[in-house]
Protein backbone atom coordinates (compact mmCIF):
# COMPACT_ATOMS: atom_id res chain seq x y z
CA UNK A 1 0.00 0.00 0.00
CA UNK A 2 1.34 3.03 -1.22
CA UNK A 3 1.65 6.84 0.59
CA UNK A 4 -1.86 7.82 -1.16
CA UNK A 5 -3.67 4.53 -0.58
CA UNK A 6 -2.59 4.56 3.37
CA UNK A 7 -4.20 8.17 3.33
CA UNK A 8 -7.24 7.35 1.46
CA UNK A 9 -8.03 4.97 3.91
CA UNK A 10 -6.88 6.21 7.14
CA UNK A 11 -9.49 8.79 6.32
CA UNK A 12 -12.37 6.74 4.91
CA UNK A 13 -11.67 4.32 8.19
CA UNK A 14 -12.43 7.67 10.22
CA UNK A 15 -15.48 8.09 8.29
CA UNK A 16 -16.84 4.73 8.76
CA UNK A 17 -15.97 4.26 12.45
CA UNK A 18 -17.81 7.86 13.29
CA UNK A 19 -20.44 7.51 10.68
CA UNK A 20 -21.49 4.03 9.83
CA UNK A 21 -20.44 1.32 13.26
CA UNK A 22 -22.88 3.25 15.71
CA UNK A 23 -25.97 2.23 13.32
CA UNK A 24 -24.79 -1.30 12.59
CA UNK A 25 -26.12 -3.40 15.22
CA UNK A 26 -29.74 -1.26 15.13
CA UNK A 27 -29.74 -1.11 11.31
CA UNK A 28 -29.14 -5.06 10.98
CA UNK A 29 -31.91 -5.30 13.56
CA UNK A 30 -34.45 -3.10 11.54
CA UNK A 31 -33.44 -4.09 8.20
CA UNK A 32 -32.80 -0.31 7.42
CA UNK A 33 -30.61 1.50 4.89
CA UNK A 34 -29.30 5.06 5.43
CA UNK A 35 -29.43 6.93 2.27
CA UNK A 36 -27.45 9.51 4.16
CA UNK A 37 -24.63 7.52 4.77
CA UNK A 38 -24.17 6.64 1.14
CA UNK A 39 -24.49 10.06 0.18
CA UNK A 40 -21.66 10.38 2.80
CA UNK A 41 -19.38 7.92 1.21
CA UNK A 42 -20.47 9.81 -2.30
CA UNK A 43 -19.43 12.94 -0.72
CA UNK A 44 -16.13 11.10 0.36
CA UNK A 45 -15.67 10.38 -3.43
CA UNK A 46 -15.53 6.54 -3.10
CA UNK A 47 -18.80 5.62 -5.07
CA UNK A 48 -17.19 6.43 -8.20
CA UNK A 49 -13.41 5.84 -7.48
CA UNK A 50 -12.62 3.93 -11.33
CA UNK A 51 -14.69 6.39 -13.45
CA UNK A 52 -12.86 9.21 -15.20
CA UNK A 53 -12.99 12.22 -13.61
CA UNK A 54 -15.17 13.98 -17.01
CA UNK A 55 -18.29 11.66 -15.91
CA UNK A 56 -17.92 12.65 -12.21
CA UNK A 57 -15.74 9.81 -10.81
CA UNK A 58 -12.61 10.15 -8.90
CA UNK A 59 -10.44 7.85 -12.09
CA UNK A 60 -8.27 5.99 -9.45
CA UNK A 61 -7.33 2.41 -10.17
CA UNK A 62 -9.02 -0.79 -9.51
CA UNK A 63 -5.80 -1.61 -6.81
CA UNK A 64 -7.16 1.27 -4.77
CA UNK A 65 -10.84 0.18 -5.32
CA UNK A 66 -10.26 -2.94 -3.67
CA UNK A 67 -8.35 -0.81 -0.91
CA UNK A 68 -11.72 1.14 -0.04
CA UNK A 69 -14.24 -1.63 -0.26
CA UNK A 70 -11.75 -3.84 1.67
CA UNK A 71 -11.83 -0.96 4.28
CA UNK A 72 -15.75 0.38 3.92
CA UNK A 73 -16.13 -3.88 4.71
CA UNK A 74 -14.35 -3.99 8.01
CA UNK A 75 -17.67 -2.14 9.40
CA UNK A 76 -20.09 -3.04 7.22
CA UNK A 77 -20.08 -5.85 4.37
CA UNK A 78 -23.86 -4.51 2.74
CA UNK A 79 -22.72 -1.07 2.61
CA UNK A 80 -19.29 -1.95 0.94
CA UNK A 81 -22.08 -4.90 -1.64
CA UNK A 82 -23.46 -1.95 -2.32
CA UNK A 83 -21.08 0.48 -3.47
CA UNK A 84 -19.58 -2.61 -5.45
CA UNK A 85 -22.47 -2.71 -7.50
CA UNK A 86 -23.45 0.44 -8.36
CA UNK A 87 -19.54 0.55 -9.13
CA UNK A 88 -20.27 -2.29 -11.72
CA UNK A 89 -22.97 -0.55 -13.00
CA UNK A 90 -21.07 2.42 -13.94
CA UNK A 91 -18.39 0.80 -15.42
CA UNK A 92 -20.76 -1.40 -17.82
CA UNK A 93 -21.81 2.09 -18.62
CA UNK A 94 -18.54 3.49 -18.64
CA UNK A 95 -17.33 0.44 -21.25
CA UNK A 96 -20.46 0.02 -23.42
CA UNK A 97 -22.62 3.39 -22.98
CA UNK A 98 -23.18 5.69 -25.75
CA UNK A 99 -21.80 9.32 -24.70
CA UNK A 100 -25.25 10.29 -24.50
CA UNK A 101 -25.87 7.24 -21.84
CA UNK A 102 -22.59 8.32 -20.13
CA UNK A 103 -23.77 12.17 -19.91
CA UNK A 104 -27.43 11.12 -18.83
CA UNK A 105 -26.47 8.61 -16.07
CA UNK A 106 -22.95 8.02 -14.73
CA UNK A 107 -23.19 11.53 -12.79
CA UNK A 108 -25.58 10.76 -10.48
CA UNK A 109 -24.10 7.23 -10.02
CA UNK A 110 -20.60 8.69 -9.38
CA UNK A 111 -21.79 11.07 -7.20
CA UNK A 112 -23.44 8.67 -4.64
CA UNK A 113 -26.79 10.75 -5.32
CA UNK A 114 -28.18 8.08 -6.96
CA UNK A 115 -27.36 4.56 -6.57
CA UNK A 116 -27.21 1.76 -9.59
CA UNK A 117 -28.41 -2.09 -9.73
CA UNK A 118 -27.75 -4.81 -12.18
CA UNK A 119 -30.69 -7.23 -12.86
CA UNK A 120 -29.70 -10.86 -14.55
CA UNK A 121 -30.88 -13.57 -12.33
CA UNK A 122 -34.27 -14.78 -11.97
CA UNK A 123 -35.99 -17.74 -10.17
CA UNK A 124 -35.49 -20.55 -12.73
CA UNK A 125 -32.16 -18.62 -14.06
CA UNK A 126 -29.71 -18.51 -11.36
CA UNK A 127 -25.95 -19.89 -12.22
CA UNK A 128 -27.21 -20.55 -15.82
CA UNK A 129 -27.76 -16.93 -16.20
CA UNK A 130 -28.27 -17.80 -20.40
CA UNK A 131 -31.92 -19.01 -19.74
CA UNK A 132 -33.08 -16.20 -18.58
CA UNK A 133 -37.26 -15.59 -20.13
CA UNK A 134 -37.91 -11.66 -19.48
CA UNK A 135 -38.35 -10.72 -22.82
CA UNK A 136 -38.38 -7.62 -24.74
CA UNK A 137 -40.48 -7.40 -27.57
CA UNK A 138 -39.87 -4.40 -30.45
CA UNK A 139 -42.25 -1.81 -31.04
CA UNK A 140 -41.87 1.42 -32.44
CA UNK A 141 -39.68 3.84 -30.83
CA UNK A 142 -38.31 1.25 -28.33
CA UNK A 143 -39.22 -2.49 -26.20
CA UNK A 144 -41.68 -3.68 -24.13
CA UNK A 145 -40.11 -5.48 -21.40
CA UNK A 146 -42.50 -8.33 -19.62
CA UNK A 147 -41.02 -10.77 -16.79
CA UNK A 148 -39.82 -10.25 -13.63
CA UNK A 149 -35.87 -10.57 -12.21
CA UNK A 150 -35.24 -12.15 -8.50
CA UNK A 151 -32.86 -11.32 -5.34
CA UNK A 152 -31.55 -8.04 -7.00
CA UNK A 153 -29.23 -6.33 -5.49
CA UNK A 154 -30.26 -2.50 -4.03
CA UNK A 155 -34.04 -3.10 -5.87
CA UNK A 156 -36.02 -0.52 -4.62
CA UNK A 157 -33.48 2.14 -3.74
CA UNK A 158 -31.59 2.14 -6.68
CA UNK A 159 -32.42 4.57 -9.52
CA UNK A 160 -30.58 3.59 -12.88
CA UNK A 161 -30.90 -0.57 -13.24
CA UNK A 162 -29.22 -2.38 -15.98
CA UNK A 163 -31.78 -5.07 -16.80
CA UNK A 164 -30.86 -8.18 -19.10
CA UNK A 165 -33.85 -9.44 -21.31
CA UNK A 166 -34.49 -11.69 -24.30
CA UNK A 167 -34.93 -10.15 -28.14
CA UNK A 168 -34.09 -13.55 -29.91
CA UNK A 169 -34.27 -16.96 -29.66
CA UNK A 170 -32.49 -19.55 -27.06
CA UNK A 171 -29.35 -18.91 -25.49
CA UNK A 172 -27.14 -16.39 -24.78
CA UNK A 173 -27.26 -14.65 -28.20
CA UNK A 174 -30.78 -13.91 -27.64
CA UNK A 175 -30.12 -11.60 -25.08
CA UNK A 176 -29.94 -8.03 -25.05
CA UNK A 177 -29.10 -5.29 -22.29
CA UNK A 178 -31.24 -2.22 -21.10
CA UNK A 179 -30.88 0.36 -19.52
CA UNK A 180 -34.51 0.90 -17.22
CA UNK A 181 -35.18 3.59 -14.63
CA UNK A 182 -36.98 3.83 -11.43
CA UNK A 183 -40.24 5.04 -11.84
CA UNK A 184 -40.70 3.98 -15.86
CA UNK A 185 -44.08 2.69 -16.08
CA UNK A 186 -44.63 -0.86 -15.64
CA UNK A 187 -41.81 -1.10 -13.74
CA UNK A 188 -42.59 -2.30 -10.15
CA UNK A 189 -40.85 -3.91 -7.30
CA UNK A 190 -41.53 -7.27 -4.85
CA UNK A 191 -41.78 -7.34 -1.51
CA UNK A 192 -37.95 -7.26 0.30
CA UNK A 193 -36.54 -10.15 0.90
CA UNK A 194 -35.95 -11.80 4.33
CA UNK A 195 -32.32 -12.59 4.32
CA UNK A 196 -29.76 -14.53 6.88
CA UNK A 197 -27.72 -11.65 5.88
CA UNK A 198 -27.12 -8.07 4.28
CA UNK A 199 -29.81 -7.02 6.54
CA UNK A 200 -28.99 -3.22 5.77
CA UNK A 201 -29.01 -3.80 1.75
CA UNK A 202 -32.35 -4.34 0.25
CA UNK A 203 -32.93 -7.69 -2.06
CA UNK A 204 -36.23 -7.07 -4.00
CA UNK A 205 -37.77 -8.55 -6.93
CA UNK A 206 -38.33 -6.41 -10.19
CA UNK A 207 -41.21 -6.64 -11.72
CA UNK A 208 -42.09 -5.70 -15.58
CA UNK A 209 -45.82 -5.44 -16.87
CA UNK A 210 -45.52 -3.90 -20.64
CA UNK A 211 -42.53 -1.62 -19.46
CA UNK A 212 -41.73 0.54 -22.82
CA UNK A 213 -38.01 1.37 -22.48
CA UNK A 214 -37.03 3.77 -25.33
CA UNK A 215 -34.51 2.45 -28.34
CA UNK A 216 -31.64 4.61 -26.67
CA UNK A 217 -31.58 3.09 -23.19
CA UNK A 218 -30.38 -0.39 -25.16
CA UNK A 219 -26.94 -1.16 -24.30
CA UNK A 220 -25.13 -2.07 -27.71
CA UNK A 221 -27.31 -4.03 -30.07
CA UNK A 222 -29.85 -6.44 -30.19
CA UNK A 223 -27.82 -9.80 -28.75
CA UNK A 224 -25.21 -8.25 -27.28
CA UNK A 225 -26.45 -8.35 -23.92
CA UNK A 226 -24.05 -11.25 -22.76
CA UNK A 227 -21.04 -9.56 -23.71
CA UNK A 228 -22.52 -6.77 -21.59
CA UNK A 229 -23.25 -8.96 -18.52
CA UNK A 230 -20.04 -10.46 -18.64
CA UNK A 231 -17.79 -7.72 -19.50
CA UNK A 232 -18.89 -6.62 -15.60
CA UNK A 233 -18.49 -10.31 -14.01
CA UNK A 234 -14.49 -10.54 -13.44
CA UNK A 235 -14.48 -6.93 -12.11
CA UNK A 236 -17.77 -7.58 -10.12
CA UNK A 237 -15.92 -11.05 -8.80
CA UNK A 238 -12.89 -9.08 -7.96
CA UNK A 239 -14.71 -6.55 -5.63
CA UNK A 240 -16.70 -9.23 -3.58
CA UNK A 241 -13.14 -10.73 -3.02
CA UNK A 242 -12.34 -7.75 -1.74
CA UNK A 243 -15.45 -7.49 0.57
CA UNK A 244 -14.63 -11.06 1.72
CA UNK A 245 -11.49 -9.85 2.60
CA UNK A 246 -12.34 -6.77 4.55
CA UNK A 247 -14.87 -9.04 6.32
CA UNK A 248 -12.57 -11.41 7.67
CA UNK A 249 -9.74 -8.70 8.52
CA UNK A 250 -12.77 -7.37 11.35
CA UNK A 251 -13.04 -10.91 12.46
CA UNK A 252 -9.66 -11.60 13.07
CA UNK A 253 -9.19 -8.12 14.23
CA UNK A 254 -12.12 -8.85 16.80
CA UNK A 255 -10.70 -12.02 17.40
CA UNK A 256 -7.52 -11.50 18.30
CA UNK A 257 -8.62 -8.35 20.51
CA UNK A 258 -10.85 -10.66 22.79
CA UNK A 259 -8.65 -13.36 23.55
CA UNK A 260 -5.65 -10.97 24.66
CA UNK A 261 -8.39 -9.82 27.74
CA UNK A 262 -10.17 -12.73 28.35
CA UNK A 263 -8.62 -14.90 30.94
CA UNK A 264 -9.10 -18.38 31.80
CA UNK A 265 -7.30 -20.21 34.41
CA UNK A 266 -5.23 -17.10 34.92
CA UNK A 267 -4.18 -16.23 31.51
CA UNK A 268 -5.34 -14.52 28.42
CA UNK A 269 -6.43 -17.25 26.12
CA UNK A 270 -4.53 -15.61 23.39
CA UNK A 271 -1.57 -17.76 25.51
CA UNK A 272 -3.05 -21.01 25.20
CA UNK A 273 -1.55 -22.37 21.58
CA UNK A 274 -4.26 -24.23 20.43
CA UNK A 275 -6.27 -20.73 19.80
CA UNK A 276 -2.96 -19.36 18.80
CA UNK A 277 -2.57 -21.59 15.85
CA UNK A 278 -6.22 -20.97 15.11
CA UNK A 279 -5.79 -16.93 15.02
CA UNK A 280 -2.01 -18.00 12.95
CA UNK A 281 -4.50 -19.58 10.74
CA UNK A 282 -7.07 -16.86 10.16
CA UNK A 283 -4.48 -14.40 9.27
CA UNK A 284 -2.74 -16.36 7.00
CA UNK A 285 -6.10 -17.04 5.41
CA UNK A 286 -6.98 -13.10 5.48
CA UNK A 287 -3.06 -12.43 3.89
CA UNK A 288 -3.81 -14.90 0.85
CA UNK A 289 -6.95 -13.48 0.18
CA UNK A 290 -5.72 -9.89 -0.27
CA UNK A 291 -2.39 -10.42 -1.83
CA UNK A 292 -4.71 -12.81 -4.65
CA UNK A 293 -7.48 -9.70 -4.58
CA UNK A 294 -4.74 -7.32 -5.03
CA UNK A 295 -3.16 -9.41 -7.84
CA UNK A 296 -6.48 -9.75 -9.71
CA UNK A 297 -6.94 -6.09 -9.63
CA UNK A 298 -3.75 -5.47 -11.15
CA UNK A 299 -4.19 -7.02 -14.04
CA UNK A 300 -7.66 -4.79 -14.73
CA UNK A 301 -5.81 -2.04 -14.27
CA UNK A 302 -3.00 -3.48 -16.99
CA UNK A 303 -5.94 -4.12 -19.16
CA UNK A 304 -4.84 -7.66 -18.99
CA UNK A 305 -7.94 -8.90 -16.97
CA UNK A 306 -7.09 -12.27 -16.11
CA UNK A 307 -10.59 -13.67 -15.69
CA UNK A 308 -8.97 -17.40 -13.81
CA UNK A 309 -7.28 -15.01 -11.21
CA UNK A 310 -10.25 -13.12 -10.56
CA UNK A 311 -12.66 -16.38 -10.30
CA UNK A 312 -9.84 -17.53 -7.66
CA UNK A 313 -9.74 -14.27 -5.98
CA UNK A 314 -13.13 -14.72 -5.27
CA UNK A 315 -13.62 -18.35 -4.16
CA UNK A 316 -10.49 -17.97 -1.98
CA UNK A 317 -11.59 -14.90 -0.17
CA UNK A 318 -14.89 -15.44 -0.13
CA UNK A 319 -14.40 -18.84 1.50
CA UNK A 320 -12.30 -17.46 3.63
CA UNK A 321 -14.27 -15.03 5.10
CA UNK A 322 -16.35 -17.85 5.30
CA UNK A 323 -13.91 -20.06 7.52
CA UNK A 324 -12.32 -17.35 9.49
CA UNK A 325 -15.61 -15.64 10.73
CA UNK A 326 -17.08 -19.00 12.01
CA UNK A 327 -13.67 -19.42 13.57
CA UNK A 328 -13.61 -15.71 15.48
CA UNK A 329 -17.37 -17.07 16.49
CA UNK A 330 -15.80 -19.89 18.03
CA UNK A 331 -12.48 -17.59 19.78
CA UNK A 332 -15.10 -15.75 21.61
CA UNK A 333 -17.43 -18.58 22.51
CA UNK A 334 -20.71 -17.85 23.76
CA UNK A 335 -20.94 -14.33 23.21
CA UNK A 336 -19.36 -14.53 19.88
CA UNK A 337 -22.99 -16.16 19.49
CA UNK A 338 -24.78 -13.00 20.58
CA UNK A 339 -25.23 -9.67 19.00
CA UNK A 340 -23.02 -8.27 21.62
CA UNK A 341 -19.97 -8.15 19.72
CA UNK A 342 -20.12 -8.04 15.79
CA UNK A 343 -18.40 -11.57 14.89
CA UNK A 344 -21.76 -13.08 14.46
CA UNK A 345 -23.13 -10.50 12.22
CA UNK A 346 -20.18 -10.65 10.12
CA UNK A 347 -20.54 -14.51 10.05
CA UNK A 348 -23.85 -14.47 8.76
CA UNK A 349 -23.10 -11.73 6.18
CA UNK A 350 -19.87 -14.02 5.02
CA UNK A 351 -22.39 -16.53 3.65
CA UNK A 352 -23.70 -14.80 0.63
CA UNK A 353 -20.33 -13.71 -0.42
CA UNK A 354 -19.81 -17.48 -1.43
CA UNK A 355 -22.80 -16.83 -3.86
CA UNK A 356 -22.90 -13.63 -5.36
CA UNK A 357 -21.33 -12.59 -8.39
CA UNK A 358 -21.23 -16.69 -9.26
CA UNK A 359 -21.57 -19.19 -6.90
CA UNK A 360 -18.24 -20.40 -5.74
CA UNK A 361 -18.90 -23.50 -7.29
CA UNK A 362 -19.72 -21.89 -10.46
CA UNK A 363 -15.75 -20.15 -9.78
CA UNK A 364 -14.29 -23.99 -10.12
CA UNK A 365 -15.92 -24.55 -12.84
CA UNK A 366 -14.36 -21.45 -14.39
CA UNK A 367 -11.21 -22.25 -13.36
CA UNK A 368 -11.23 -25.67 -14.62
CA UNK A 369 -12.21 -24.34 -18.02
CA UNK A 370 -9.21 -22.08 -17.98
CA UNK A 371 -6.82 -25.02 -17.12
CA UNK A 372 -8.29 -27.10 -20.04
CA UNK A 373 -7.60 -23.95 -22.15
CA UNK A 374 -4.30 -23.48 -20.85
CA UNK A 375 -2.93 -27.13 -21.21
CA UNK A 376 -4.62 -27.93 -24.35
CA UNK A 377 -2.64 -24.83 -25.87
CA UNK A 378 0.67 -25.89 -24.75
CA UNK A 379 0.34 -30.28 -25.31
Amino acid sequence: MNDFQKELCGNLKKYCNDSIEPHMEHDDCESKFRMEIYKGLGEYGVTGVTIPEEHGGAGLSYVDNCYILEEIAKVSVPYAVTVSVSAMVQSILNEYGTKAQKEKYLPALTSGQEIGAFALSESHSGSDAASLKTTAKKVEGGYVLNGTKMWITSGGIAKTYIVMARTGGEGSKGVSAFIVRDGAKGFTFGKAEKKMGWKTSPTRELVFQNCLVPDEDMLLNEGQGFTVAMGGLDRGRTSIAAIGVGCAQRALDEAVKYSLTREQFKQPIFDFQGLQFMLSDMAVEVMTSRLMVLAAAQSIDDKKTNSKLCSMAKLKATDAAMKVTTDAVQVLGGVGYTTEYPVERFMRDAKVLQIVEGTNQIQRVVIARHLRKEYEQHA
